[in-house]
């Protein structure tokens, strides 16, 4: 497993990534911005950020083993040339769900709403990062990114509907969608 990797999102008047769609799904929003940079390792925001988010690459905590070597084995970087289009989905999470033993959490995750097979009939379409952030007093507890290439955005649109349709997502009480292109 490597290290983690400390990663801020943030959006303003610079980056890479332009938003094109930023959709409050439940919960509170996030103020409107033009763009997005996604900066690795400790670096400040810059001071002209309309907001930037917190989180950390950590070890997988609710898959097992079979499933780590499925999906090391499929799983595809991120950062390749043709994935122009990337979502940004930062979730929290009830404190229902928290309240939860980790067992339990993974019963509903894997067992009832089948989240990691989900995502895997996706890959390698679908590169993903999952960062976590509730341990980092952020305002969310994951930040969901995701990178694609453009003929691909239908089938994205159809993974982010089915696991939006599953008992998990009954815990989430705020979630943002942005969808970006470069």
């Amino acid at each position: 497993m490597s290290p983690p990797v400390l990663v801020a999102f943030v959006a303003g008047p610079a980056g890479p990534w332009q938003i094109d769609r930023c959709t409050t799904v439940v919960g509170e929003p996030l103020p409107r911005a033009e763009r997005l940079a996604v900066l690795e390792g400790p670096q400040p925001a810059p001071a002209d950020a309309t907001w930037a988010l917190r989180g950390s690459t950590s070890n997988p905590r609710y898959t097992n083993r079979a499933e780590l070597n499925a999906l090391g084995a499929v799983q595809p970087g991120l950062g390749r040339p043709q994935a122009r289009c990337a979502a940004l989905i930062p979730i929290r999470k009830t404190e229902a769900w928290w309240a939860l033993a980790q067992d339990e959490r993974r019963a509903i995750l894997e067992e009832t709403s089948r989240h990691i097979a989900i995502g895997m009939e996706y890959l390698p379409a679908v590169a993903r990062r999952l960062h976590h952030s509730r341990e980092l007093g952020e305002p969310f507890d994951f930040l969901t990114w995701f990178e694609y290439a453009p003929e691909h955005a239908a089938a994205f649109e159809e993974l982010v509907a089915r696991l939006r349709a599953t008992a998990e997502w009954g815990f989430v009480d705020r979630e943002v969608d942005l969808r970006l292109s470069q």
